[in-house]
């Protein structure tokens, strides 16, 4: 039977002997059957969490004038705030307001690859409007990387491979990536108005049905609102409410396919709030990946093979449901453009973040939406226009 709540798992149990085997066992079954779990006792403690909620919030309330000097496009970096409605997810708007940010990096050399221009220091809201919030979310972002890359490791446990089985994919000293580096690891806070704040006309489309891109992600829902939905096996939108002292962690594609389809990367999306339930407030972290990993060694070498009775697990879960109904595409695959993880994020910026690509990427721009209109059936669109196609894409949101 398909899914129809998301199971709660409890981190803490992973740190004793006695009850690991038991987290296993049950975080196995979220990675094959659901793709997305909350995650309890994570290690942060609660006051850091209230302290991301309340600077997260309070960056929404300073002027106007104040977040356009970190305006996005300002950079090539695809760091910085977004306006609201900027952003374009399975071809419609998406209603929300948000700003990126990432683990510090330095400006990249002259020599380096195009697509570490996403490896640059953050644009932060000047202290003088925001004291607290640069400190508060440096240590926040670096706390989660941590949680990050070991709950990889406990994934990999679960499905019968070695711990540091998706080590070489990570930069940073003991790694398989760059040595000379730390992983880029980036977060958003996204406010979400409710529809009547959006106006008629707008829909309810806070972010349009996808999924995450790359290994896994870790979304702090900051208020109280519903929203957030999950595409079981029938292709039927399951509610992801906020719980308190939970994080809700969901696979991405790039998981599914190290593991040969055993952990499952699943559908979701946003809805814009009701009229008069106010803003919803979402800070999602999204663990990275090194920009330099090559799709054909992704689908060819990887981590290895996953063990064939676990492949028959995850096999036997399609039967039982009668296969997947899904409304997004897999996406994750060679053979494209991009030959680099790198390329990939790179050329999924540009394509959600037109007005970013109209400055800095030019051809790239260019070559998304010749791509975008040929799948749509039409020739390339108006220099300018934004173009409606009906595919799904990886990307990050929550």
């Amino acid at each position: 039977m398909s899914f129809t709540s998301i199971p709660i798992l409890d981190l803490a149990q992973a740190s004793d002997p006695a009850t690991k085997p038991q987290f296993l066992a049950e975080l196995r079954h979220a990675l094959m059957e659901v793709g997305f779990l909350y995650l309890k006792n994570v290690g942060i403690p609660d006051e850091l969490f209230q302290q991301v909620i309340r600077e997260g919030k309070a960056f929404f309330d300073i002027p106007e004038e104040e977040k356009l000097k970190i305006e996005m496009k300002n950079a090539p970096s695809f760091l910085g705030y977004s306006r609201l409605s900027a952003e374009i997810t399975a071809g419609e708007i998406d209603h929300r307001e948000q700003i990126d940010l990432s683990t510090d990096h330095p400006l990249p050399g002259p020599s380096a690859p195009l697509y570490d221009n996403l490896l640059a220091p953050n644009q932060w809201p000047s202290p003088a409007v925001l004291p607290n919030f640069r400190p508060i979310f440096t240590e926040y972002m670096k706390r989660m990387g941590d949680i990050s890359i070991s709950f990889t490791s406990l994934i990999a446990e679960a499905i019968d491979l070695p711990a540091d089985a998706f080590n070489k994919y990570f930069d940073g000293p003991g790694f398989g990536g760059r040595q000379d580096q730390n992983q880029q690891h980036k977060l958003k806070i996204v406010k979400y108005p409710d529809v009547a704040t959006l106006g008629k006309g707008k829909g309810n489309q806070g972010v349009g049905p996808h999924k995450d891109s790359m290994l896994s992600s870790y979304l702090l829902q900051a208020s109280h609102h519903k929203g957030l939905q999950v595409q079981n096996m029938k292709g039927e939108w399951i509610d992801c409410p906020p719980i308190d002292g939970t994080l809700v962690v969901a696979i991405g594609q790039g998981l599914e396919a190290l593991t040969q389809g055993v952990c499952v990367s699943t559908t979701h999306r946003v809805l814009s709030p009701e009229a008069g339930q106010g803003a919803r407030y979402s800070i999602p972290f999204f663990q990275g990946v090194s920009g330099d990993a090559e799709f054909e060694d992704l689908e060819t070498v990887g981590v290895g093979q996953v063990k064939e009775e676990i492949k028959e697990l995850r096999r036997k879960v399609l039967e039982r449901n009668g296969g997947r109904l899904d409304d997004v595409e897999f996406t994750f695959r060679k053979g494209g453009v991009a030959k680099t993880l790198g390329e990939a994020t790179l050329r999924n910026r540009v394509k959600s973040h037109q007005d970013v690509g109209e400055i800095w990427y030019k051809d790239i721009l260019e070559s998304v939406r010749a791509e975008q209109a040929a799948l749509a059936g039409k020739k390339s669109p108006v220099e300018g226009a934004v173009p409606v196609v009906s595919e799904g894409k990886a990307v990050e949101a929550h």
